[in-house]
């Protein structure tokens, strides 16, 4: 690593930052700077987890100090999500770079378009059924524990959805990402899918893009953000896909 890729860790990872905070989906800029930093893209994938666990452990004590808790809701969707993120992490982990790399590329542009534009909830949307909610966070862990890149918008909607408040849904979000990442980093760590240095230097961009993202918002920081992420996003993708 040079001195540019450490400084465009660095940035991207405080500008992804900010994304989480104004829109969600930094992730779909974060692992492709890993990979664009020479990393092949299954290591990207794991080494990106550790400025995820850094950003929600954060958001998750700050939700605590703020007063707002969803603790008595994590549980039951703590244990399907989590199921599903330990099958996800096992079955990506088997993935050669070149696999992971195309099929991130293949969702990426899905996720940048839920991240720009996400649906709205119906305020008198019916309580998913048990089995129902257990199915579909059986599926959004395994997503998360697979790509984890826009995970944070899949399960905000899933957690609306089933009949949760807006808050609170913000507030179990980030403990289920956080009990996610907890889950999935370790089976990425055994499979020497992490390189600390990167992983470690994104993680202080993460930390402070979102104390930084909270701030930029307020002014109007949405407005720059969204179009500088859609560019980068579509370039990222048509990168990995080979397309230039």
């Amino acid at each position: 690593m040079d001195a540019l890729d450490v400084l465009l860790l660095v940035f991207g990872g405080l500008f992804a930052g900010c994304v989480n905070t104004i829109a969600g989906g930094g992730s779909l800029l974060t692992v492709p700077l890993l990979i664009f930093a020479g990393l092949p893209g299954d290591v990207a994938n794991g080494s990106n987890r550790v400025g995820i666990l850094v950003s929600n452990a954060s958001a998750a004590t700050a939700f605590r100090r703020m007063g707002v808790s969803g603790m008595s809701w994590v549980l039951p969707v703590l244990v399907p999500v989590m199921a599903g993120s330990l099958a996800g992490s096992l079955l990506v982990s088997r993935l050669d770079a070149e696999s992971f790399e195309q099929a991130f590329g293949l969702v990426m542009v899905p996720l940048l378009l839920l991240a720009l534009r996400p649906p709205k909830v119906p305020a008198a949307s019916r309580t998913w059924s048990g089995s129902l909610a257990t199915a579909v966070f059986l599926c959004v862990g395994f997503y998360g524990g697979a790509f984890q890149a826009g995970m944070g918008l899949i399960l905000a909607l899933a957690l609306t959805r089933s009949g949760m408040d807006v808050v609170v849904a913000s507030s179990v979000k980030v403990v289920v990402i956080l009990a996610v990442t907890i889950t999935a980093l370790p089976v990425f760590v055994g499979g020497g899918h992490v390189d600390w240095v990167p992983a470690l230097l994104l993680a202080v961009g993460f930390a402070c893009g979102g104390a930084v993202g909270a701030r930029f918002t307020v002014v109007s920081g949405a407005r720059v953000v969204r179009p500088v992420m859609t560019i980068a996003v579509l370039a990222f993708s048509g990168r990995l896909l080979g397309l230039y």
